[in-house]
């Protein structure tokens, strides 16, 4: 399914209004009314067992609310929740314009499980990322510490020999004219760890904001591909492969970019 069925659901008749609490608080401490979920939300579903669901998240939409996204993930929890008592819980996070697999935990243990599996490194995370340029080498691996920064025009992460360890794995899938296609296979978890790590490479990814000459008027191209989460007792894991948004495609057949 197309980013743009999401983006013709979300428009302004379809958000709370200005003012009202959005079912955003949503908590495993208080009961909350399940709510029937859109068509585009339930086409995402990428998979789903009695412990966790797996959603392909479209680009544009965050995965909390803030100060510049009062409408996110949260707002549809309640329309997930598939006979539960409570709404499930995104047990890690993905970048507003990041698209692909996201894990949300259905009930307390599961989500005890598996955000500790998140921060102990034990989920294989795969992502594509479409990078303006490409790096020297075909395949390698990024080890570079970071940490938050705050100025004047807003925060972003900055190299920082003090700061939290980031490693990222990559290889390049398809280079094409001015532009390449990389798998990056992340060993931590840090905030916009991929972003900075490709900048520092000397290839951002495209439309990047932040770290590339991304001007904001289209969103990075920035894709968490597959999921691979271990088996709760014996047997298989949990493998998930989310496809490439058409828009996605379309840049890669742009700059020629064939897998």
């Amino acid at each position: 399914m197309s980013e743009r069925k999401y983006a013709a659901f979300h428009t302004k008749e379809h958000r709370p209004r200005e003012g009202a609490s959005a079912p955003s608080s949503v908590s495993l401490r208080r009961a909350v009314t399940p709510i029937e979920p859109p068509e585009w939300l339930v086409e995402r579903i990428l998979f789903r067992d009695g412990d966790l669901i797996v959603l392909d998240k479209p680009v544009g939409l965050a995965v909390h609310p803030g100060p510049k996204t009062p409408d996110s993930l949260e707002t549809f929890l309640p329309s997930l929740m598939f006979g539960r008592r409570d709404p499930p819980q995104p047990v890690h996070r993905l970048d507003r314009d990041t698209s692909g697999c996201l894990v949300l935990g259905r009930t307390r243990s599961a989500i005890k499980r598996l955000t500790g599996l998140f921060a102990e490194g034990k989920v294989q995370k795969t992502y594509w990322a479409i990078v303006t340029g490409g790096p020297r080498e075909d395949e390698g691996v990024i080890e570079q510490a970071i940490a938050k920064r705050n100025d004047p025009s807003g925060w972003r992460m900055v190299p920082d020999r003090t700061g939290l360890t980031a490693v990222t794995p990559y290889r390049v899938l398809a280079r094409g004219k001015g532009a390449s296609l990389l798998e990056l296979t992340p060993k931590t978890g840090r905030t916009h760890q991929i972003r900075i790590h490709c900048a520092l490479l000397g290839c951002p990814v495209m439309d990047d904001p932040i770290y590339g000459s991304g001007n904001g008027q289209s969103p990075h191209r920035l894709h968490a591909r597959r999921i691979v989460i271990p088996a709760r007792l014996e047997g298989p894991a949990v493998d998930v492969t989310a496809p490439a948004p058409a828009e996605t495609l379309a840049v890669m057949e742009k700059f020629r970019l064939t897998v």
